[in-house]
């Protein structure tokens, strides 16, 4: 019987650590059911004691999950795990996920302490930690740099005291896979009570090996808990890709013998929600997730998956949640039709309010386009779901002049709590005029960091999903706009960002920095 692979997804917590990536709390609700449906076993949702917005986060996808484990990191001090433990009140089943430096760069410099100091700090919080929760996972923060000698005492130590689940990551991306697959063998051959806990790895993608390290720490080290994100989302270069690493299993199970829970058939669509909320467009060439994943252009290639797929496809393109499908509806299609679409795309409706509104959109869309496919389905769910959050500033109509030697000028119509509001301005492009317009209004005097768009499906036609990241007060925030109109939808998305600069319950201080 093959083993299992628990998947710990830390997307709402290290993968928020990317710059501009902060959430608000209703985006990391949406994100963790999804998650649930992809059948994550773990989800980190957060770093309670950093912010009260991350405690409320964590609080909120507690009480909304049911079937996965919800999780809040710490450090290793009686302060932080007692936050993380109130923030996980609510959840089926919790798990409290402390971390403390072991290597000696990391203890001299940045803890200042001894390492007789860090060994006794960490049997402490583990022992205090097991007072509120039975699941407990300790990571020796920067463990791969970590002296061998000394990290097994460290390991025994807090396992004796509780510890279920023991993280050595390679917090700097510094492994190789050979090297980092004996690290962990040796750990749990050289530690006498290896057996009384899971072993897991959570590797960052510096030298772009992430994922070959995590699956060498399995294969290799013993490891059955890799720690992931989707998109492979993360600070720096990013961590460990949850979509590799599922089909790398699923795909090489005659080399690997190991299997995991995930409905690989939700990936796709939870890789376009993160990407969508975080503003982290995806790359065409990505593996598994990204647009041409699964295209062939080259003649000899189309020519021999013509006569057998196998010839140059490894996996098939439905089994991660593509699919060629387009939904064959118009302005003149019922509402049942709709929604059972939404069903056939695993898109959960929470209300039959959503649904309605929901629809609403989509005969607005199948006004202006011939055809509807399944990628403007998801947005018109994600666009409905952003305006469940509330809008202070809403789009009503814009009108633009755009003329090759002439300033371009836009003219914006748009709510204001509870008044229309209507502006003019002159940019350097369309969209800049339209932008400034917002502003003569709104006046927001807010930094913007992105400005980005993206074509949904191929064609013309095409919806533009526009991100906008604007930065105020320290606080960094995402807009989305869609629209088949480009500058319809930077308007839409620059008030989107606007709407959550407005209201501080929506908007997140940068994450910090962690294992």
């Amino acid at each position: 019987m093959s083993d299992k692979v628990i998947i710990f997804d830390t997307t709402l917590r290290d993968g928020e650590q990317s710059p501009g990536a902060s959430m608000t709390k209703d985006e990391k609700v949406r994100i963790a059911r999804q998650l649930e449906r992809l059948k994550v076993d773990v989800i980190e949702a957060g770093f309670a004691a950093s912010s009260e917005g991350d405690f409320q986060a964590i609080s909120a996808v507690a009480s909304a999950v049911k079937d996965s484990i919800v999780c809040s990191l710490a450090r290793a001090n009686d302060k932080d795990i007692t936050r993380a433990a109130d923030a996980l009140k609510a959840a089926n089943a919790k798990r409290i996920h402390a971390f403390l430096a072991t290597s000696p760069l990391h203890m001299a410099v940045k803890l200042r302490m001894s390492p007789e100091e860090v060994l006794e700090q960490a049997k402490r919080s583990i022992r205090f930690a097991r007072n509120l929760a039975d699941d407990i996972e300790f990571s020796a923060e920067d463990g791969y740099r970590s002296e061998m000698d000394f990290l097994c005492r460290v390991v025994e130590a807090v396992i004796n005291e509780g510890a279920t689940t023991i993280n050595i990551p390679d917090t700097v991306g510094y492994a190789t896979p050979e090297l980092y697959g004996e690290f962990i063998k040796t750990l749990r051959t050289r530690v006498p009570n290896s057996d009384k806990a899971v072993w897991s790895v959570h590797c960052h993608n510096d030298l772009g090996m992430a994922v070959a390290n995590s699956l060498a720490g399995v294969k290799i080290g013993g490891a059955r808990q890799i720690e992931c994100t989707i998109n492979g989302l993360g600070e720096r270069a990013g961590n460990t890709a949850l979509e590799e690493i599922v089909m790398a299993l699923r795909t090489r199970k005659d080399y690997f013998d190991m299997v995991c829970g995930i409905d690989a058939t939700q990936i796709v669509p939870t890789s376009k929600l993160v990407s969508q909320i975080t503003g982290f467009v995806v790359q065409p060439n990505k593996a598994v997730v990204g647009a041409n994943a699964f295209a062939h252009t080259s003649g000899i290639h189309q020519d021999g998956i013509l006569k057998n797929r196998d010839t140059y496809e490894i996996m098939r393109a439905e089994d991660v949640g593509w699919s060629a499908n387009k939904i064959v509806l118009g302005k003149l299609s019922g509402r049942n039709a709709f929604k059972q679409r939404l069903q056939e795309l695993g898109i959960a409706i929470e209300a039959e309010a959503n649904l309605n509104e929901a629809f609403i959109r989509f005969k607005a869309l199948a006004d202006q386009k011939s055809e509807i496919f399944d990628e403007d389905i998801i947005a018109i769910m994600s666009d409905s779901a952003a305006t469940e959050e509330g809008e202070f500033y809403k789009f009503i109509s814009l009108s633009q002049h755009s003329e090759t030697g002439e300033h371009p000028k836009s003219k914006v119509i748009f709510r204001v709590g509870d008044k229309e509001a209507s502006s003019e301005a002159e940019g350097n492009g369309p969209v800049d005029a339209s932008l400034n317009a917002i502003e003569e209004i709104v006046k927001s005097g807010a930094e913007q960091l992105l400005y980005s768009v993206n074509a949904i499906t191929s064609g013309t036609q095409s919806q533009g999903e526009v991100t906008v990241r604007l930065a105020k007060g320290g606080r960094i925030v995402n807009g989305v706009g869609t629209d088949p109109d480009i500058i319809a939808a930077s308007a839409k998305a620059y008030l989107a960002a606007l709407n959550k600069l407005h209201d501080p319950s929506q908007a997140k201080m940068n994450a910090q920095m962690t294992p």
